[in-house]
């Protein structure tokens, strides 16, 4: 199979409905192909919904959405057990949470508690539901959509649930050019129903078996955990990185790595995928959020203190 070329050709289907997203697909796939999750946090009608069936329809993966409102239940979510008179007996009835590519639609409405209902299933590839263990078929991959917090009627997301994203991504708007093509796309038909798939769930899977092969040099590794204890020691950070966060970088630059067509993982691959790896597993003290210093900025801080390995990398 042709990697990068199949890589590809999942990146330009997306851009037939997103236009100007070509990062935010990048880096979408880029997670997907990582085993990982991606948070995308911003205003509502810039995309985000889209991204995720266009990334769905491309892969020809089973689309489940799952509309966050203040009253959903984890029952909602999980599934539920049903008493069948008939047979008499309890049948389960999975939920949504049990497809492959999940949209968790902004998931910042509902409640702590039914936010948590996906912990186990983003974490473990299973669910528990009336004690029994259910397994969530491969590839499975939840990209969750939320307003900014600042908006009215949101719950912000517990540090263990935020922990479980490989990427928090913003979407943006489009320029004047971009937002002018996508009024003359939509015109006469809407491009999301013509979309087809260009890579069966068996060629994906293999995909994210490739990312395994990709060499992250001892050098880059001692750079990654470098950056990582940073963030841990920092004045300015009441909580930093996780060992999770660390394998998630890792993971991650093996991914982007294999959609750049390499077979290695360079120091500019830590720099570029740290600040969505690094972000939302950051909590800043008081003083910081006081004297009005982001994160981004921490992290770009960071990164001018900690040396660059020198020699090559391949």
């Amino acid at each position: 199979m042709n990697i990068a070329g199949k890589i590809q050709e999942i990146l330009n289907n997306i851009e037939k409905v997103l236009i100007g997203k070509r990062e935010v697909a990048e880096l979408s796939v880029t997670a997907l192909l990582a085993g990982g999750h991606v948070l995308l946090e911003d205003v509502p009608g810039v995309g985000k919904t889209m991204m995720v069936k266009a990334l769905s329809k491309s892969i020809g993966a089973d689309f489940k959405r799952i509309q966050f409102t203040p009253d959903l239940l984890p029952s909602d979510v999980l599934g539920v057990s049903i008493y069948n008179p008939k047979e008499m007996e309890f049948e389960f009835r999975p939920g949504p949470i049990l497809g492959n590519i999940i949209l968790a639609d902004e998931i910042n409405r509902t409640s702590p508690k039914t936010q948590s209902a996906l912990l186990e299933g983003m974490e473990e590839s299973s669910v528990t539901v009336d004690g029994r263990t259910i397994q969530i078929s491969q590839p499975f991959f939840v990209m969750a959509t939320q307003n900014p917090i600042e908006y009215e009627g949101t719950y912000p997301l517990p540090e263990a649930q935020l922990d479980r994203f490989l990427f928090k991504l913003k979407m943006g708007y489009p320029s004047r050019h971009e937002e002018i093509e996508m009024l003359e796309r939509a015109e006469k038909n809407t491009p999301l129903e013509k979309l087809e798939s260009v890579v069966s769930l068996d060629e994906l899977i293999e995909l994210q078996h490739a990312i395994l092969d990709v060499n992250v040099d001892q050098a880059v590794k001692s750079y990654m955990i470098d950056c990582i204890a940073q963030t841990r020691e920092h004045p300015y950070v009441y909580l930093g990185v996780s060992p999770r966060g660390s394998l998630a970088l890792m993971r991650a630059c093996q991914a982007y790595a294999l959609v750049k067509g390499r077979t290695y993982v360079t120091p500019d691959d830590v720099q570029y995928l740290a600040p969505f790896v690094f972000s939302h597993r950051m909590i800043l003290q008081p003083e910081a959020k006081l004297e009005g210093i982001t994160t981004d900025e921490i992290i770009e801080r960071i990164f001018t203190k900690v040396r660059v390995p020198i020699d090559r990398i391949h």
